[in-house]
This record gives C-alpha cells, sequence and structure tokens, in this order.
C-alpha cells in the first residue's frame, strides 16, 4: 500500500507529499516500523518521519516523529557493508542525517524505495542549486509540525512482552522487538524471536542491501533493489532462488547494470531442473464462515485435530464482522479476538510465525510457517478485491497472500462470493473478477493469481444445490449418498462446465453438507426461511505436485450457521542444490557476457498500427500485438513517455505488459486494452479528448519502435453532464457530434426545430433509472448493497443511450448499480465541486445544508431534490428492504459529494467520508421540499 496519500492527510493544503514509503527505522540493536516522506512546500522540502501501530490507512493513523529541513547540511547515504557486497535486491540501509539529527533506516527492495531515494536526491539537488530566493526564513513552514512532534525516544524502544499479546489491529511491520542476547546473525534473530509463540514475519526487511556504493549508484537505477531473504541464507555468500527468479546474483553481478538481473533470471528458470529437487511439505488450508460471532470456542479442534503438525497454515474467515462499521469503513473490533484464537489453536507440536494478515472488511486471511522454515520464505505481499456494489464495496470479494518457499511460488485466496441459489451467474463474475483485479506488484508486469506454481483457494464460495427439493437433500444426507447430492453442486456443475475455477482441482466430498445450521447446533435451519443445506464452504487447488490429503468438516465447533472445513495438502516444493546452483549461474554469466559482447538487441512487431471500433462505456476491447526477439541476445522493452509527458499513454489505455524481456527466438504477445471508464468519459464526450495515441516502445540497447492506437468511441449518457443531459430530448445515440461538444462546453445551439424545447428540469436518464426502481423496488433486500450482473449493466447503458423505453431491463439489482455508476460518471457531481467544502462544514446544522442547497444550480438541485425523496421513500418501506438512513447516506454522500479528482487522494479519509455522509443524511431524516 503506497502510504503517500495518507502522510497527505496530515499536512496543510499547501504543502504536497512528494514521496513516501514504509521503513524500517535501526538505533543500535533495536528495529521498528516507519512511514518516511518528502514534504515539499512553496519555499522547500522536509524530511518527516512518522510512527504507526497499526496499518496507516488515514492520517490519524500516523504520528509524526521527526521534521529535518532538506537544506545545505542535508545527506542521505546508501550504507555500504562489504561483508554482504554479493548482495544484490536486499533491503537498503540508508543514513539521513541533517540538523544535528541522524537517522538509520532500512527501505524494502522495491521501485517504491527507489522512486523515494531518487525523489530525495532531486530535492538535495534543487536546493543546492537553487535556494529560495528573497526568503529570509525558507523552512519557517515547518515550524507548525515541530511543535506537535511525538516525544518518543528513538533509543529506547519497548520491547513486547509477548508476540501474542500484539493486537490485531497493529500493522503487521509495526511491532518494534529488541532482539534476545546472544548472537547476531540473521539466522539467530530468526530463531530467537521465533521459537516460542508467533508473530508477524519481517521477512520484507530481513536483510541489507550493500552492491550500491553511493547515493549516485542508487539513483541512476530504474528498481534496483528485488527482494532477498538474508535469513534464507544466514548471511552466507551463496546466491538463493526465490520462485523461479533469482533473488540474489551472486558476486559476479554485484558491480554489473541492474537491467541485466530479470536477463539472468530467465535463463536461471530456464535451467532451474539443473539445481532443484523436490520435497514435500504438508500444507493445512481452512475455511469457517463465522457469521460475526465472538471467537467463544478452542480452535484446536479445527487447527490441530492432526498427529502431525502442518509446515504451514492458511486459514480464512469469512463474515468476520457483520457490523455497520465493519461493511462502510473496514474496520473491525472482531479482528484481534480471532487473530488470538487462530493463534492459540495451532497445532502444539511446532512452533510457528505469523507470515501475513490480511482483511477486507469480514474476509480476513491469516498465514503462519513453521519457525524453522521462516527463513526460507520471501517475497511476501498481500491484496484485496472488492467485487460488491460498483466493484468497490468489500462485502464481497477476495484476500490473498502469495510467498515464495524454497523456489516454488504460491498464492492463497480466500473469497466470499455473491449470496443467494439463483445468483450462481453472480459468482461466476465474482470469480472472474477477482481472478482479473488481483495483482502483486512484486514484478513488472505485475503477478497474477494464475501465474503462481501452487494456488490454493479457500472461501464461502456459497455455491448451493439446485432443482431439488429440501426433504430430498436431507434424505440423501442422511444415507451418507453424496456423490448423488454433487450432481446438483452448482459449483461442480459450473466448473465441469468450464464457467469458472479453470484448471482446479477440489478432493473428494465426503463430508455432509457445511450451510445451514441453527448457530450453536447441529440442526439444519429451522428459521422461517428452512434453507437448503449446501457445500457453500470449499477448498480447491491449482498446481503441480499437490496432493490432496484429507479433505473435512469440523462438526463440533458450533457458533455458527457454517462448520468449518480444511484440506490437508502434502506439496512437492522446489528446493535448492547450491553447488549446482552456482554451478548453472556461472555458466549463464559467462554465455550472458560472450552474447553482450557480440550482438546487438533486434526485435519485430507483428503489427505497429491498432484500430478499436465502436468503443463503448465500460466495454473493454482488446488487441494483441506480437513482439519477437529477432536478434542473438536476451533483449529489454519498455513502453516509455514521450517528452513532457508524465505517462507513457493515455489513461483509457493500458498496456501489458509494458515491460519485460525476451529470449532470442521467443515471442511475446503485447495486450492493448481499451477502456473508457468514469475519470475518461467526461473528456471523450467533450471533445476534449480523443481515442487516439502515439506509444514508444524502447529497446534497451536498440532503437525505439512507434505504435499509434486509433479508437472509435460512441457517445453515453454515462459521464456526461447534468446540464447537456437536460438539453436533450433524445437518446445521446441521436444527438450529433458537433452539437454534443457544444452542450458540454454550455452553449446549447438552438439551430433548428428540435433543438428549441425547454431544458428538462433533470436527466431523463436519472428519471428512468429512479421511476423503475420506484415501481419494481421498493421492497427489494440488498439495494444499492448487492451489484448486479455485468451483462444487464451494459443492456441498461445500451438502452438509456439509444432510446426512452417502457422499462428498463435487467434486475433490481442491475437497475440500482447502474443508477450508482450513473451518479459516479458525473464530470460534475450532483452537487457541484464549488460547494463541497461548505457542505463539509455545514454539515451537522440541517438549516445551513438546507440554505446551500437552494444556492445550488437549477438542474443539480432538482436532481439532489428527486434522489432524496426517493431515497426517503425507500426508507418507508425499511421492514422489508432492510435499508436505514445511515448506510443510504454513506453509499449516495461519496457520490453526490466530491472533491475535485486532483483532490481526491486528500479528501479520501474516514472522516471526510462521514461528514460527506451527514450532509445527505440531513435529507433523508428531515423533510426537505426544496
Amino acid at each position: 500500500m503506497d502510504p503517500s496519500g495518507t502522510v497527505q492527510e496530515t499536512l496543510a493544503v499547501e504543502e504536497k507529499c512528494v514521496s513516501a514509503v514504509d521503513a524500517v527505522l535501526v538505533q543500535e540493536l533495536v528495529q521498528g516500523s516507519r512511514v518516511v516522506a518528502l514534504v515539499e512546500a512553496k519555499t522547500g522540502f522536509g524530511f518527516f518521519m512518522y510512527s504507526t501501530k497499526r496499518m496507516p490507512v488515514q492520517g490519524s493513523d500516523l504520528t509524526l516523529e521527526k521534521v529535518i529541513p532538506v537544506k545545505e547540511d542535508f545527506t542521505v547515504e546508501v550504507i555500504n557493508d562489504p561483508a554482504k557486497a554479493h548482495l544484490i535486491g536486499s533491503d537498503v540501509p540508508v543514513k539521513v542525517c541533517g540538523s544535528g539529527q541522524v537517522l538509520t533506516l532500512e527501505l524494502p527492495f522495491g521501485s517504491k524505495s527507489g522512486n523515494f531515494l531518487t525523489a530525495l536526491r532531486r530535492a538535495i539537488s534543487l536546493y543546492t542549486s537553487k535556494p529560495p530566493a528573497g526568503v529570509l526564513q525558507p523552512f519557517a513552514w515547518l515550524q507548525k509540525y515541530t511543535q506537535k512532534l511525538a516525544t518518543t525516544d528513538l533509543t529506547e524502544f519497548d520491547p513486547l512482552s509477548s508476540p501474542s499479546q500484539q493486537t490485531s489491529q497493529d500493522w503487521p511491520w509495526s511491532a518494534l522487538v529488541k532482539p534476545p542476547s546472544g548472537p547476531t546473525t540473521p539466522v539467530a534473530f530468526a530463531e530467537n524471536m521465533g521459537m516460542e509463540g508467533f508473530e508477524d514475519n519481517f521477512a520484507d526487511k530481513l536483510s541489507v542491501q550493500s552492491s550500491s556504493t553511493s547515493w549516485e549508484d542508487t539513483s541512476s537505477q530504474q528498481d534496483p533493489w528485488t527482494e532477498v531473504d538474508s535469513e534464507a541464507d544466514g548471511g552466507s555468500s551463496e546466491p538463493v532462488v526465490r520462485g523461479g527468479s533469482v533473488s540474489t546474483m551472486g558476486p559476479m553481478l554485484a558491480n554489473r547494470p541492474s537491467v541485466r538481473e530479470p536477463i539472468v533470471r530467465m535463463y536461471m528458470l530456464k535451467e532451474e531442473a539443473k539445481y532443484t529437487h523436490l520435497k514435500t511439505f504438508r500444507i493445512f488450508a481452512g475455511t469457517w464462515n463465522v457469521n460475526g460471532q465472538p471467537a467463544t470456542e478452542s480452535l484446536k479442534a479445527w487447527l490441530a485435530s492432526d498427529s502431525t503438525p502442518p509446515d504451514l497454515y492458511a486459514v480464512g474467515f469469512q463474515e468476520l464482522d457483520l457490523s455497520k462499521e465493519a461493511f462502510l469503513f473496514n474496520d473491525s473490533a472482531r479482528e484481534e479476538e480471532w487473530v488470538k484464537a487462530v493463534t492459540h489453536g495451532l497445532h502444539p507440536g511446532a512452533s510457528y510465525r505469523r507470515v501475513r494478515l490480511i482483511r477486507l472488511v469480514g474476509m480476513m486471511l491469516l498465514v503462519f510457517v513453521r519457525s524453522e522454515h521462516n527463513k526460507f520464505l520471501s517475497q511476501i505481499e498481500a491484496q484485496t478485491v472488492g467485487t460488491g456494489i460498483m466493484g468497490k464495496m468489500g462485502n464481497k470479494g477476495g484476500v490473498a497472500v502469495r510467498f515464495d518457499f524454497h523456489n516454488t511460488s504460491f498464492c492463497i485466496v480466500n473469497s466470499h462470493l455473491a449470496a443467494h441459489t439463483e445468483l450462481y451467474e453472480r459468482r461466476n463474475q465474482d470469480y472472474s473478477d477477482i481472478c482479473a483485479r488481483m495483482q502483486f506488484n512484486l514484478t513488472q508486469p505485475p503477478l497474477t493469481i494464475h501465474k503462481h506454481n501452487v494456488v490454493l483457494w479457500v472461501g464461502d464460495l456459497n455455491y448451493r444445490l439446485s432443482d431439488i427439493e429440501n426433504n430430498e437433500v436431507k434424505m440423501l444426507i442422511d444415507k451418507k449418498m453424496f456423490s448423488d447430492l454433487l450432481t446438483h453442486d452448482q459449483l461442480t456443475r459450473q466448473m465441469a462446465e468450464g464457467n469458472v475455477f479453470h484448471d482446479f482441482s477440489e478432493a473428494n466430498v465426503n463430508f455432509i453438507p457445511t450451510y445451514k445450521y441453527d448457530p450453536g447446533t447441529d440442526d439444519w435451519d429451522t428459521s422461517e426461511k428452512c434453507r437448503v443445506p449446501a457445500w457453500c464452504d470449499r477448498v480447491l487447488w491449482k498446481g503441480d505436485s499437490v496432493s490432496a490429503v484429507e479433505y473435512r468438516s469440523h462438526r463440533s465447533l458450533k457458533l455458527s450457521d457454517h462448520k468449518p472445513v480444511s484440506c490437508l495438502f502434502d506439496i512437492g516444493v522446489k528446493v535448492i542444490d547450491e553447488d549446482n546452483y552456482k554451478r548453472v549461474f556461472e555458466e549463464v554469466i559467462r554465455k550472458l557476457d560472450r552474447l553482450e559482447n557480440e550482438f546487438l538487441p533486434s526485435v519485430s512487431l507483428s503489427c505497429v498500427e491498432l484500430k478499436f471500433e465502436h468503443i463503448k462505456f465500460l466495454e473493454p476491447q482488446k488487441r494483441t500485438i506480437i513482439i519477437t526477439n529477432t536478434g542473438q541476445v536476451p533483449c529489454q522493452f519498455e513502453f516509455i513517455c514521450k517528452l513532457d509527458e508524465k505517462e507513457y499513454c493515455k489513461p483509457w489505455l493500458s498496456v501489458e505488459p509494458y515491460l519485460g524481456f525476451i529470449m532470442p527466438g521467443d515471442s511475446y504477445p503485447i495486450e492493448f486494452e481499451v477502456y473508457v471508464d468514469k475519470n475518461t468519459a467526461g473528456r471523450l464526450n467533450s471533445g476534449e479528448d480523443r481515442l487516439e495515441d502515439i506509444l514508444v516502445l524502447h529497446l534497451d540497447g536498440g532503437k525505439d519502435y512507434f505504435v499509434t492506437v486509433q479508437g472509435d468511441y460512441i457517445p453515453s449518457c454515462f459521464g456526461s453532464s447534468v446540464e447537456a443531459l437536460c438539453n436533450m430530448r433524445g437518446p445521446i445515440r441521436e444527438v450529433p457530434v458537433a452539437r454534443l461538444v457544444d452542450l458540454e462546453a454550455g452553449s446549447p445551439s438552438k439551430t433548428s426545430p428540435e433543438d428549441s424545447f425547454d431544458p428538462l428540469p433533470i436527466p431523463k436518464e436519472i428519471w428512468l433509472l429512479v421511476d423503475h426502481l420506484y415501481k419494481h423496488a421498493l421492497r427489494q433486500e440488498d439495494l444499492f448493497q448487492q451489484p448486479g450482473l455485468h451483462s444487464e449493466i451494459e443492456e441498461i447503458r445500451d438502452c438509456l443511450d439509444t432510446g426512452i423505453p417502457d422499462t428498463i431491463p435487467g434486475r433490481p439489482h442491475s437497475v440500482a448499480e447502474c443508477l450508482l455508476m450513473f451518479l459516479e460518471s458525473l464530470p460534475e457531481p450532483v452537487i457541484p465541486h464549488q460547494y463541497y467544502q461548505s457542505c463539509l462544514d455545514s454539515c451537522s446544522n440541517f438549516e445551513l445544508c438546507k440554505q446551500l442547497m437552494s444556492q445550488v444550480p437549477e438542474h443539480h438541485k432538482n436532481v439532489f431534490k428527486y434522489l432524496t425523496a426517493f431515497l426517503r421513500e425507500l426508507l418507508s418501506y425499511t421492514d422489508d428492504n432492510k435499508l436505514d438512513p445511515k448506510t443510504l447516506a454513506m453509499i449516495f454522500g461519496v457520490l453526490l459529494l466530491r472533491p475535485k479528482r486532483d483532490e481526491n487522494r486528500r479528501h479520501n479519509n474516514q472522516q471526510t467520508t462521514r461528514r460527506r455522509a451527514t450532509f445527505v443524511y440531513q435529507f433523508l431524516v428531515n423533510p426537505y421540499d426544496g
């Protein structure tokens, strides 16, 4: 997670966070997590350091600890450690000095740290080359920050009394650990800290970068750091491979340009069989939907039911917290107690360390590893994907953790897919969305779920039993005729038809369905709905050398309406033979040296002109160009920025991969995707932008190639302004492009009879959507909370763009999501930007809120009045639709009241979100006639 936006929330309006990165503060033998940032004001730069007790998602999570002005005495030195000069890709130790202060920091691997150091170098260069002219006190702006600094003594940290006491709210890097007396090598440190109890894995900061010898060396490399786990090699000089990639290049690469590293990785990957062998490890993967219940039961019956302790645990939860706070703010009081329950429920026959925790609303995934294996884990990263309404809300979706174990890459996914028996297509869509959007940024291009050697997928997948009566289901369960029941299982059917979980496997299901029970019992659901039992909770896998040992449910745990499920796996992991690795590595280096001295890189492209036709709003189109290495040496390609431009392509275009390496004779597809969304539709509708771009493909050591992209965009009411739509009598597809541009520019023409009508009070598209919901969805449960289907949303969009239908197609949830998408895509929100701050300031006073709305332009005021009247009508049916004013105010507050896009990051925090919701809430609980 990039902390720049969170840091920005702590700053005054006139100051800007240029760059920020997570770091580890090292004072003698004590280490602690920090966030460091470079802040710019009109008269200079400042170096800020923050402490944090949890993952910083908002400014209040950060406590300012140090401020150092970037002036003539400010220096940053990359520390060189001759004892580890062979390591490339490990964490980067730097010394920051200025104003009498000295800080030693370790920056994590990757481009974020490289960008941060580059930004610092530029700030130093700017100050020394051109100090602020005519400013007597260029750093006076820092005084307001130095006055509120934390009083923490950096040399005296309180160690954790027990790792198990760490709260679940803690950021995984926030534990301040004082190593015990005794050996201080990385391996000794890991063993001393990990043998008793449980704590987060510090693999993200285990080693010391030492290949860079000076500040200038660092700034000259685009991404000089890739992760290495120094605990894994115990500080030895032997190179180590992680996940099919060389994490340590060895002494022969210590002074070579970083561009060679990925090329060497590719060669080493091809020769992997020569230096690795398979070793079997026992993996436990479990899932449980706990239905928002507190952790009042011991989990040993689930997590420690086997005689042999597993080598690794992957434990997934769903519905950890069903509160409004969790749904609206992703803030859960349940997290800590369930983390403790898992920690105490692990197998007592081994000592474990926590690798990573990741949570999104009610989905949480915990990964633990036996302490003796921890040093062989590297490249750890966690990500989340929400598939709720508008693809954002995290009440449904997935969380994932990826890592390399020895030389095998793992990805573990925990998901909670859409509910209700009839919505199997929605579940399929959730799966596809998670696979498409879950990306890990350790490499370029980013890793996706399917680009791992082993994928374990756990969760409440919510697939049900169809076309069978409840009584018959229970009869077959009593007879343990599970194979007959599985013919009605939606997941089994959908996998057989190739619609979902392609290439995944599942062990034989020989346990009774895990849903739905009366909580606290083993009795099937006796509520009014009397739901049909189903295998909602599943464990699937994908990869070679994976075998399922035992797949089972754990019926003794009764607090939820689901039963927990687990699957034990024996997985073959590629372990490195160090001697063979060194031999192959040296052969690769010699071969690469010879080739680079004899040949220049060259490639051919299958096409250099791409034409996209009939592009529609939120409907991506893809084209592929094949790049072939026609030379004799491996080559690196990259799409680079044109002169005076900050991005290599326009925002409606994406390229995958935009950076890559190709071996001689190999070909690689480059995929170009045009996708018009809420951020780009407005400029295309108004004529400010066109679907035209020229991309520069740069070949390292070779020439540049130019790729032309053109497209034909079909204007949509999505992304059009309120004023323009009110001046259109017919659908937007019937409006000539020239007149559409005039309408968006605020100068509607009156040159023909059909243009001479009075403007509509509100856009007809909003009226059509709201009217449909008013007629068909007032009693619909989960309205504006459960997403619709992509196919129906596209149909609704075309319907609005092409005509004025008698009825809107699609189910209520799809129509509701279309309304939200329409409001989000407005270039100027319902409450115009100029009133944004005043609305926030007056949100607690309804009379002031009404006065503000009286000043809003007529069409915008009409839309606001119309929408809030409809929401108040919805609330009169709350017994049926289960909606409440706070939920509706939160959902609509961020759509009706939006800051400008360039200020969105600064205003994207919990406090501001609450104030936006409070403003809308006033009009839902108080009468308002406009």
